[in-house]
């Protein structure tokens, strides 16, 4: 049952009424019944019992202000109560906040043990209308804070700099009348990967339950299993391979086959593994993480997606670069049209997690080396060595000190600027081994590009005279050459070591960084 407007519950009431008056019962005449109208429940809840209701319980005192503007929407009336207690809508707000373990979060309303008595008619509910409805409001603000995510303050303090979907919590009280925040599944209103994560989470939680997947033992010495040899612990990895949904079958067998190694193929691309022929100590060491541990990293990459607004994915063309993965995706009419190894910051210089708009190419790019490096680097080079920025392609210009353009300059043949605070743009590298590791993090914090090329082809497509051939010619001119984009293309540079990728396969990826560990503290805290 909706909770309704005055008017329209008295319309409704006098509808129902009249309806009744005129059944009648065949071969008994016509019989009235005077039915009388029941009045309409009327609490009044204005400032100054709001402004009682929050010096007794105090821990919700942050919820205020929007009480009391949602209360004077509502003509400093009830909103939850009506002649026989509770509405359906508040028994479905209750039960969604009881639910919120399945969200990957913790049911951890202030003053539970007033909020239980109204919904639990087992147990006696001692607060006044007044106070009933109050509690069950600041119940609602505080599940739609929850489903939202941490606040803005405490993301940036985890160094997260996308731009945060924006809450209005008027806007979405308004919604109170609509059944739209607590009954619909918020396909509309959260990051698509939120609910293919919240898929993955109750997979895990039910493998949790069937006890999950026992260790895998192989001797100190172990070197690798390869197809042909035989063990026990090649049994273990059958049976932990078959959890998960990497092999369709267990057939029990201790023999190493091309059906277990394919299968432990598909589980290292799907870790951020380099795929082999045989089992390493580290694929097994992998595998052998519990399934808690896999839980509250899924748990950690729900609640950053709660921080992500929806529109993003109505971009028609953007670039995403997933720091723990070590890839760029370029996005386009929603599909992925490209896709590149990328490296990122070492741990002593992060790359940012931030957004911004692409608006230049360079190729062949003078490197203006940032003063960090300059003092920490440059200097004791040329101070041990009269000859150092000769032997190193640099020069200084006005003060500072810059690289010549070449195929041996630090941002190698290409760059690609989007203006932002932090300095950070992609760009090529000659240092190409690097993106044959699995770890790539070990950049300054710039984001280097594996395919430096075929991502300008690709964001050069928007203006038909930068042909290949000219793209080529320009990356090997030996000169700077600077070049607009027709359209700006948004770049989100984000973090995530868990992913449900476009086939539905979940993905987990080193937490190269360490931030999953203080995020789900901050979750389980709360």
């Amino acid at each position: 049952m909706k909770i309704l407007y005055p008017l329209a519950a008295v319309a409704i009431l006098f509808v129902a009424v009249s309806c009744n008056s005129k059944a009648e019962k065949k071969g008994e005449g016509l019989k009235k019944n005077a039915e009388k109208v029941v009045p309409e429940l009327k609490i009044t809840i204005d400032s100054s019992s709001i402004a009682t209701f929050y010096e007794t319980y105090p821990k919700l005192q942050k919820f205020q202000n929007e009480v009391l503007a949602l209360y004077k929407k509502n003509k400093s009336t009830q909103l939850w109560l009506d002649n026989k207690g509770v509405g359906e809508f508040g028994n479905t707000l209750f039960n969604k906040y009881k639910g919120l373990d399945q969200e990957g979060l913790k049911a951890n309303f202030p003053y539970n043990e007033k909020i239980n008595p109204i919904f639990d008619h087992t147990i006696d509910n001692k607060l006044s209308q007044v106070d009933t409805d109050l509690m069950i409001t600041n119940l609602y603000f505080y599940y739609a804070q929850k489903v939202s995510g941490v606040d803005e303050k405490t993301t940036k303090s985890l160094e997260w700099l996308l731009p945060r979907k924006k809450v209005n919590y008027q806007v979405f009280s308004d919604s109170i009348y609509k059944n739209a925040a607590i009954n619909d599944d918020k396909r509309k209103k959260m990051f698509s990967q939120y609910y293919k994560l919240r898929d993955a989470l109750h997979q895990y939680r039910e493998i949790e339950k069937k006890g999950g997947w026992k260790n895998i033992e192989v001797d100190e010495d172990f070197k690798s299993f390869k197809k042909g040899d035989s063990a026990v612990a090649v049994g273990q990895i059958r049976e932990r391979l078959y959890i998960t949904g990497d092999l369709k079958e267990d057939n029990k067998s201790n023999l190493c086959d091309s059906l277990l190694i394919s299968a432990a193929k598909n589980y290292e691309i799907h870790h951020g593994l380099t795929p082999k022929n045989i089992i390493l100590p580290e694929h097994i060491a992998e595998m052998n993480i519990p399934v808690s541990d896999r839980i509250k990293t899924i748990i950690a990459n729900m609640e950053r997606c709660r921080w992500i607004d929806p529109a993003l994915e109505k971009g028609t063309e953007y670039i995403e670069v997933n720091i723990p993965e070590f890839r760029l995706y370029l996005i386009r009419d929603h599909q992925i049209a490209f896709v590149s190894p990328v490296v990122v910051g070492k741990a002593m210089t992060q790359t940012v997690i931030f957004s911004g708009m692409m608006n230049n190419i360079v190729f062949n790019p003078y490197w203006n080396v940032p003063t960090s490096i300059i003092n920490k680097e440059i200097k004791p080079g040329m101070a041990k060595n009269k000859n150092y920025l000769a032997q190193k392609n640099l020069e200084w210009n006005n003060g500072a000190v810059r690289q010549l353009p070449g195929k041996n300059n630090s941002l190698g043949l290409v760059k690609f600027l989007f203006p932002n605070s932090n300095n950070i743009y992609l760009h090529d590298t000659p240092a190409k081994s690097l993106f044959e590791r699995e770890n790539r993090a070990f950049s300054h914090g710039c984001v280097r590009v594996g395919k430096p090329r075929e991502l300008a082809i690709e964001l050069l497509k928007q203006d038909p005279s930068w042909t290949p051939a000219r793209i080529d010619k320009a990356m090997h001119a030996g000169k700077e050459n600077w070049v607009s984009l027709k359209k700006k293309v948004p770049v989100y540079i984000g973090y995530f070591t868990a992913w449900v990728d476009r086939k539905g396969e979940l993905n987990f990826y080193k937490d190269v960084y360490q931030r999953d560990e203080s995020l789900v503290k901050l979750l389980t805290e709360e």
